[in-house]
């Protein structure tokens, strides 16, 4: 499965790029730190639910562990 999140920099909206991850933690993980750089997360494609913002891949993350 793979999660895929588009991000920029604000400054540049014209300017879209996209990395993929396996887990939901991890993409967790890089939306939190992309974020942290001022980097502007457009969107974040699940396998199983879509597009989703930050706040339901966290749950997502939650779930892959067993804590939810």
């Amino acid at each position: 499965m793979v999660y895929t999140i588009g991000f920029g920099m604000r400054s540049s909206p014209d300017v879209l790029s996209v990395i993929e991850r396996n887990t939901a933690k991890e993409a967790l993980e890089l939306a939190e730190a992309l974020e942290q750089r001022d980097e502007e997360i457009r969107f974040i494609d699940t396998p199983t639910d879509g597009r989703v913002g930050m706040n339901m891949l966290r749950v997502l993350a939650k779930e892959e562990v067993g804590e939810a």
